[in-house]
């Protein structure tokens, strides 16, 4: 196999489209982000990378605080739109039909029409140069009832979730297995 070479970019995919809200429940702010993910398990720690220039930023600087909304393949128009448009022009959540609901355990508003909400609360934040990485704890997750199967698990194959690969949106496909299935032993049939 060939391989070119090119510099160092941004080309880790695909990653979630995720609609970031901040702000207040009766003055909610919402932005859509790219640059996030799991940093740690135990505590539960997320990051969300925000351009200075964005108007969610200081929000999220100054109130410490923000949700992390997974978004579905039926809302990539307005996740594009949150992401091309400003908070300083426009209420997106007006335009988008979104409705904001208090979370549990922070400040900053949930998207009711996500099917996941992650709840961050900031302990630390860096100037990486582009953007500001938002260190997070993940505080609280809000779940849709509707994807949470009869054992109290969650079904994300149900929830049809979107995902951003450089530059363009995609549907997430069909579950291919699940953590630790390439080394699990297979359950013995005993016969009846």
């Amino acid at each position: 196999m060939s391989k070119q070479f090119w510099k160092g970019s941004a080309l880790l995919a695909p990653v979630p489209a995720a609609l970031v809200s901040c702000g207040t429940v009766d003055q909610p702010n919402v932005l859509t982000i790219g640059w996030t993910g799991i940093a740690c398990t135990h505590p539960p720690m997320t990051y969300i990378s925000v351009r200075p220039e964005r108007f969610s930023h200081d929000i999220i600087r100054d109130s410490g605080e923000f949700v992390i909304n997974l978004t579905t393949s039926a809302m990539v128009k307005a996740t594009d739109f949150c992401g091309v448009k400003s908070g300083r022009d426009v209420n997106k959540f007006e335009v988008c039909g979104f409705h904001a609901a208090p979370a549990v355990r922070v400040g900053a508003p949930l998207i009711e029409e996500c099917p996941v909400s992650l709840e961050c609360r900031v302990t630390e934040s860096k100037l990486l140069g582009s953007h500001t990485m938002f260190l997070a704890e993940i505080v609280g997750v809000d779940v849709d009832e509707k994807f949470i199967d009869s054992k109290g698990k969650l079904n994300l194959q149900q929830c049809g979730l979107a995902a951003f690969a450089h530059g363009e949106y995609f549907a997430l496909g069909r579950k291919l297995g699940d953590f630790g299935f390439s080394v699990r032993k297979k359950k013995k049939h005993r016969p009846h």
